[in-house]
């Protein structure tokens, strides 16, 4: 099993002048620490309007950043919002692949579709019709991606003349494809396109294990049909975290950031009554945090076996991966049994300090991070070698790249 650390960008009211600037640095930070401990991944969202949830709006500009600091951690978009007002496609196609240059080749090309009614109405993008627009979306930019020319497209919302897209990406024929699930249906459409699968979820290992087996039965079957031109058989879930010798100690420095990223992400999808630019979230978290499951006195219960949520008399609350690293080894080997491939960490959440999050990392890397480490490499490999079939069969059924027909554009005007 890999892991991963995951970016909203979170900053909560009141916001200090250099508010903005210190979150941004001081990701920076723990980015380039945890390349140096031998993280494998760094995810960054797109997310636009989301106020204290999410000041992450400009991903490929952060990751650019972090391939400069960074030498070996693979730098995952999660995710590029797909729907054409969001972003060109022709667009989207050049910055990624320019950051997969920039970093030689690190890129993780996550992409998604958005559903908080702020985006998608600041955007004015269809509810109704953003999940087909993903599906061109997802089409068209890994031809771009492996046309030379891009062929063109005439699709039921994207059209487009036959250009030569350039720069391709380092990779061949193109970065590693996922896409964001947050219901298992978005787990099963992500194996019948032999993508990966970002859970961002919090899930237990036992219900896991449901979604991974489909997952990979599905891969197996007629039903896969590649969505690009290459197969990237992967299911990774999100868990906060917060990692330290002494279990209150771990509480006490993770547990309200936690639940501010639970309670904030709930409030822009599915509770809130957002006024731009004035609600205060940060103070609706500690007003009404009880009445949408982030009880603090049911996950800060100490001596207990960790899993996403603690339970007390039938009440739930968000827990993961918060405390010590015996704690924290024992869940992580259940997600490993389910046949979870990644587990991607939230710790820059709410409040929690960059000082706390780095040596929380820090901790984890040298004592948690060894023995799932030791039998990665022989498990992916297995993984892969049993699939062969599999991803060959999906490719087969992909429509292959396109040749471009006789095209010559004539300039209009000189300058």
């Amino acid at each position: 099993m890999r892991f991963g650390i995951f970016y909203e960008h979170q900053l909560p009211r009141p916001w200090g002048d250099d508010g903005e600037h210190r979150l941004l640095k001081d990701a920076l930070d723990q980015v380039e620490l945890a390349d140096r401990l031998g993280i494998d991944y760094v995810w960054e969202v797109e997310h636009h309007f989301l106020e204290e949830y999410s000041h992450s709006s400009a991903p490929e500009v952060f990751l650019a950043a972090a391939s400069q600091r960074t030498s070996r951690i693979r730098l995952g978009h999660g995710i590029v919002q797909l729907p054409f007002n969001f972003n060109h496609t022709a667009r989207t196609a050049e910055r990624v692949a320019t950051l997969d240059l920039v970093s030689d080749g690190r890129v993780e090309f996550g992409t998604g579709e958005a559903s908080s009614e702020a985006e998608l109405g600041g955007f004015l993008v269809d509810r109704a019709t953003k999940r087909d627009q993903w599906t061109e979306a997802l089409d068209a930019v890994t031809r771009m991606f492996v046309e030379t020319p891009f062929a063109g497209y005439a699709g039921r919302f994207f059209d487009m003349p036959v250009r030569n897209v350039v720069p391709k990406p380092l990779q061949k024929p193109h970065p590693p494809l996922w896409v964001a699930c947050s219901r298992r249906e978005t787990i099963h459409l992500a194996a019948t396109k032999g993508i990966g699968a970002l859970s961002f979820s919090f899930i237990e290992p036992s219900e896991a294990k449901a979604w991974v087996d489909d997952y990979y039965a599905t891969i197996a079957s007629e039903q896969c049909v590649a969505g690009g031109f290459a197969v990237n058989p992967n299911v990774a879930v999100v868990l906060p975290l917060m990692c330290h010798p002494d279990e209150e100690t771990a509480i006490e420095r993770g547990l309200d950031g936690a639940h501010f990223f639970g309670f904030s992400l709930g409030h822009y999808y599915a509770f809130g009554a957002h006024k731009p630019g004035v609600t205060d979230v940060w103070q609706e978290f500690h007003d009404k945090r009880d009445q949408f499951g982030f009880r603090r006195g049911v996950a800060a219960q100490t001596g207990q076996v960790l899993g996403a949520q603690l339970y007390e008399q039938g009440l739930g609350a968000l827990r993961g991966a918060i405390g010590t690293p015996e704690q924290v080894r024992l869940l992580l080997r259940g997600y490993e049994q389910a046949g979870i491939d990644q587990v991607i960490f939230v710790s820059q959440a709410g409040r929690n300090r960059h000082e706390d999050i780095c040596e929380s990392l820090e901790l984890f890397a040298h004592v948690v991070m060894p023995e799932f480490a030791e039998r990665d490499e022989g498990r992916h490999e297995a993984k892969l070698e049993r699939l062969a079939p599999a991803i060959d069969a999906a490719l087969g059924r992909r429509e292959p790249a396109r040749r471009a027909p006789d095209t010559t554009m004539t300039p209009l005007m000189a300058y």
